[in-house]
């Protein structure tokens, strides 16, 4: 897959490059005697760069055709001369009221034909040709005004494609996804056969007899495949919108890098970030926290694909929160250090940009509860100080050569993809309890728990040259992913297989012959059926016991044959009744140079970390030792010739955690560095070591 030449955000004329701090700032919602405090609190906090214009529509073009750029220019003026440079929205992202009064046609529909009424935001369709030539009007007149304002250093194109209009069921939307599935399979006859429609008599004569998968009553069944080629369509008539928007910026204003914000997490998979990687000048993501016990390591986790996506090269945190965000129904605080902590995670998987939503707290509007850089509280506040102390951290990191280093390869990836989520969360599978996302974010933290960070990659990227991989869940191998894992095994690779990878090819249609049907003899594995579990009836199975201590809870494989090839290394204890006694649970499987291990049930991230000490060992896996063990989460950012290391060590724990370190410690958050050579790094602290 080809991608855009790299480029990031230069420096402002006279400045040199820093990492860059800031966030959205909405100066629209203030009076004007606000800004000159904003600017004086931004230079006290170390704020170099600020996005502006997201949602402003309405303000810039108040009227059809009519353009106001006089508060923007004074307020770009004033933060230019300040030494703040400007991330330029093209505003696109919500149209104002006069455009949809006049032109209903662009607001999107639901899957029962209910229209999204303005009052929100994301209210328009993305295959609207009225909507898109309105939305290149305003883009052009922006960059026609702003191509030559050198405090201008990226454009920041809409915002969260999808966020809301993922799925729009309209005729704009009938009619494109029309011409996708045209385009994709070149005949009819092609998508009855992807779609496999001679099943429920769906079989189509022409193009014209595709429709959206609109409502077909409450209990039914959409066709799986249909379905998943409807999520792949809306994810390309999003970057389509995103491309026209970025090949007029670009041509007006050549030089100038764009991205658009993703919105990379766990479960974040509403667009293929993969693909859309791809057309960015550079990645960047928002991302919020998720409150509890895997509050850290999902941040982690998701800054690790964020890098995968990217390919290594920096990536721009373009939103994340100082504190609770609205829009869950328990908006739950950070803890005290979460701020600073939760912003160099990022920074330590390969961010070169810190920004938040947003810099002043609303005191009106949807989001008004959002905390902010500058909360309710104001300057006197711990949210504040702790913004102007990581302001000074990133100084001082980007003073000691940060800039330049990259997160270093890890000897382990884990793969994720999107398609697979895609194809896994349709409801007729063999559970609604499995879904692809999970798993490779328990396998994530499993490998922390035994000191190993590993790198998450995207199935489309060169997984295969790791030393060990793990593909969890990856429901859907197509051929080409078929070829490079044998490639990659029989080359003497170490991978990692689990349950329900492997099921289908890439139109959802199943390998025969038995699971895993591409790669059963890579795994070395012949899998008849699953054995679901559960707790819906009375008197079901609800876990399975393993020969290792852990427990299978959800999903477990029937597997009926081993190769001879392939040791076992646990079963099953049941029940007779159940007929899982005895039944091979974990396995590795020599093939070619290489080795495959299956793990045939889901053990959840405990099962996992219980199991990987023997399943490393039979793999021939050689851990070391490291400082902390699953305690810290140890990330490391080297530059291209290794002699420049930081490492990044987050305390997992609820205690204080000392560990040795090689290095300078440069920077500490609730951590302390001690004269004989240790650091000890308080709950929510970090330590970051030079060397």
């Amino acid at each position: 897959m080809a991608h855009r030449p790299f480029r990031w955000p230069q420096p402002l004329e006279g400045q040199e490059a820093r990492i860059w701090y800031g966030g959205d700032y909405n100066p629209d919602q203030w009076p004007e005697d606000v800004w000159d405090d904003d600017i004086r609190l931004m230079t006290k906090a170390g704020v170099n760069l600020v996005s502006v214009g997201i949602f402003s529509w309405a303000k810039i073009e108040p009227r059809e055709g009519v353009f106001d750029f006089d508060w923007l220019d004074r307020i770009i003026d004033k933060l230019g001369k300040a030494g703040i440079a400007v991330d330029l929205a093209s505003a696109t992202a919500s149209p104002p009221m006069w455009l949809t009064q006049a032109h209903p046609e662009v607001l999107w529909q639901d899957y029962r034909g209910d229209v999204c009424q303005p009052g929100a935001r994301q209210h328009w369709r993305p295959t609207s040709p009225v909507f898109r030539e309105y939305a290149l009007k305003l883009c052009r007149a922006m960059a026609e005004h702003y191509k030559d304002n050198p405090y201008v250093v990226a454009w920041h194109v809409s915002n969260e494609y999808g966020c809301h209009n993922r799925f729009d069921y309209s005729e704009d939307a009938e009619r494109a996804f029309q011409d996708w599935c045209k385009e994709r399979y070149g005949t009819i006859d092609a998508v009855n056969d992807a779609w496999g429609t001679a099943f429920w008599a769906q079989h189509m004569n022409d193009f014209s007899e595709i429709v959206p998968p609109r409502f077909i009553g409450d209990g039914n069944f959409m066709n799986p495949g249909k379905l998943l080629d409807w999520k792949r369509f809306s994810s390309d008539a999003l970057k389509a919108f995103y491309i026209a928007e970025r090949d007029l910026l670009e041509e007006l204003t050549p030089g100038r890098p764009l991205t658009t914000n993703f919105m990379v997490s766990a479960g974040g998979t509403g667009m293929n970030y993969d693909d859309w990687g791809a057309e960015v000048d550079f990645v960047s993501n928002d991302h919020y926290f998720t409150p509890g016990e895997a509050h850290l390591d999902e941040m982690a986790y998701s800054a690790a694909l964020t890098d995968g996506i990217a390919r290594k090269n920096p990536w721009f945190l373009m939103e994340n929160s100082t504190g609770a965000v609205n829009w869950r129904p328990i908006n739950y605080r950070k803890e005290p250090g979460q701020l600073v902590r939760d912003a160099l995670v990022h920074l330590s998987m390969g961010a070169d940009a810190i920004c938040y939503f947003q810099w002043r707290q609303s005191k009106a509007g949807a989001e008004k509860f959002h905390t902010a850089m500058v909360p309710h509280a104001g300057e006197d506040s711990q949210d504040f100080r702790d913004v102007c102390e990581l302001g000074n951290d990133l100084q001082r990191l980007a003073d000691e050569g940060l800039l330049g280093t990259k997160l270093a390869k890890s000897r382990v990836a884990v793969v994720f993809d999107y398609e697979s989520e895609w194809a896994t969360e349709h409801t007729a599978t063999p559970t609604q309890q499995v879904r692809h996302w999970t798993e490779p974010l328990a396998w994530f933290r499993a490998l922390a728990d035994q000191g190993v960070t590993a790198d998450v990659v995207p199935v489309r990227s060169d997984w295969d040259s790791y030393e060990a991989v793990v593909l969890p869940s990856l429901y859907i191998l197509d051929e080409e992913t078929t070829r490079r894992v044998r490639d990659y095994v029989a080359r003497g690779g170490k991978l990692f297989v689990t349950y329900y990878t492997g099921i289908s090819d890439e139109k959802d249609h199943i390998w025969l012959g038995g699971y895993p049907g591409s790669i059963r003899d890579v795994v070395g594995v012949r899998i008849e059926e699953f054995a679901p579990m559960g707790s819906d009836f009375e008197g079901t199975l609800d876990h399975l016991d393993l020969t290792n201590g852990t427990v299978a809870h959800d999903f477990a494989d029937v597997i009926t044959s081993v190769a001879d090839s392939a040791r076992v290394l646990e079963t099953y204890k049941s029940e007779p009744w159940v007929g899982m006694n005895g039944v091979p649970a974990i396995t590795v499987n020599e093939y070619g140079d290489g080795k495959a291990a299956y793990v045939g049930c889901r053990l959840g991230r405990d099962g996992i970390a219980k199991s990987l000490p023997e399943l490393l060992d039979a793999m021939d896996i050689d851990v070391p030792s490291v400082a902390g063990n699953g305690d810290v989460l140890r990330v490391e950012r080297t530059n291209e010739t290794g002699d420049v290391t930081f490492a990044f060590l987050f305390n997992r724990t609820h205690r204080s955690v000392t560990v040795p370190v090689d290095g300078e410690t440069i920077v500490a958050s609730l951590a302390q560095a001690n004269d004989d050579g240790t650091v000890t790094i308080d709950p929510n602290g970090v330590a970051i070591v030079k060397r």
